[in-house]
């Protein structure tokens, strides 16, 4: 369920604003929202990125010192790398 949040602007940063969402078919509330959602999912897109660089270039080390598969499910790299040796 939706929440509702009020913001304060600037009169001209309003204008400008309801302009921009007027000219994408989109009210004042809609045009904000679409603006926060991309820039979260843009944040959690950039983090997962992250993530999954820091597994991929640390799993053999955690397998090493762990001893076990850690992430069952995911392409197992090590065999994939002696294989290709």
């Amino acid at each position: 369920m939706a929440k509702q949040t009020n913001i304060r602007l600037d009169e001209a940063i309003k204008a400008a604003a309801e302009d921009r969402a007027k000219r994408r078919g989109l009210s004042l509330q809609g045009y904000v929202a679409d603006l926060i959602e991309a820039d979260v999912n843009q944040s959690r897109a950039a983090f997962m990125a992250g993530a999954a660089a820091f597994l991929a270039a640390y799993t053999e080390k955690f397998e090493a010192e762990v001893g076990e598969d850690r992430y069952p499910g995911l392409p197992d790299k090590s065999a994939e790398s002696r294989g290709a040796a």
